[in-house]
């Protein structure tokens, strides 16, 4: 298996670029395999203004440019969770580039939890159709010549996915820069025990593993954005869960930081779009496309 392969120390270097969306800190990754030219993109942005209700394609279009340029063929368009501060421009992309949407097979779980929040009726199914492709924990693919492998690390959702490529693990909302910590397991059907016990999973690959993040808030002190590090220092200096923090002291510091925390300002959109697979509601009668604004319930 490939994550015995990166525990041995010998997988292969992907080719990765990141492109760092600051309007909600997200940083969109294009991974490929130099000899096949053959590519994934991991958490596209579509951007969204909530005031007006538009959207517009300038982060998808730096994507986009990247891999034209490049002359990639995109194969996958990964999903680490049905995120909930921006919406995903996969469908966006699929079109452009072509691709196979995909996500953690767990996305039922949250499908079910917000598709009755949002009162979604019987037409939205709940069975993780809207995406081409649901990933099980431990379930190899490829990327080219690039072995990859998809892990199961809930916590901060209950589908959040890690996709180990080559050399590097792409951990989505599990951990931040060492200086920032963890991210936060109060969503519905998140659980600060399952994150720790997932962080750790990762932690115990190789100590020279790269990790790319999916945000960054530039902790107190730094001025620059940064989103790659490594196990090793995370093991040594992660603020919230470096080695010899237990499990415990964990949970408790985490659910009294996650009771302090506002709801992220888009929430409410991205998850009623990002639980579809990245595509909006069917429009009314209209033509108009809604989304929904749950009053009192989140």
């Amino acid at each position: 298996m490939l994550v015995e392969a990166a525990r041995r120390g010998d997988g292969i270097s992907a080719e990765i670029a990141a492109f760092f969306d600051e309007s909600t800190n997200t940083v969109t990754y294009v991974v490929h395999d130099a000899a096949t030219r053959e590519a994934a993109v991991i958490d596209s942005v579509l951007d969204f203004d909530a005031s007006s209700g538009r959207t517009r394609h300038a982060s998808a279009a730096r994507v986009i440019d990247y891999v034209t340029s490049n002359n990639l063929k995109v194969s996958w368009l990964l999903e680490t969770h049905a995120h909930a501060d921006h919406i995903s421009a996969a469908p966006y992309l699929q079109e452009r580039l072509g691709g196979r949407i995909a996500i953690g097979a767990q996305i039922v779980r949250v499908q079910q939890v917000f598709g009755t929040l949002f009162n979604a009726g019987t037409d939205f199914a709940r069975d993780g159709s809207q995406f081409d492709h649901l990933f099980v924990d431990g379930e190899p693919f490829r990327i080219g010549g690039l072995e990859a492998i998809a892990l199961h690390v809930p916590g901060h959702t209950p589908a959040d996915m890690a996709y180990v490529i080559g050399d590097a693990v792409f951990v989505g909302d599990t951990l931040f820069m060492p200086d920032y910590g963890t991210a936060r397991a109060d969503f519905p059907g998140g659980d600060a025990v399952q994150l720790y016990r997932s962080i750790r999973r990762l932690l115990s690959l190789p100590s020279k593993t790269r990790l790319f993040l999916c945000h960054d808030y530039k902790a107190p002190g730094r001025d620059v954005y940064a989103w790659e590090t490594t196990v090793e220092a995370q093991r040594d200096s992660n603020v919230h869960v470096h080695d010899g923090v237990p499990q415990e002291a964990f949970v408790s510091m985490r659910n009294a930081r996650d009771a302090t925390l506002s709801m992220p300002t888009l929430i409410l959109p991205s998850v009623q779009v990002n639980m579809r697979g990245g595509h909006f509601p069917a429009p009314d009668e209209n033509g108009i496309t809604y989304l929904k604004l749950p009053v009192n319930a989140v």
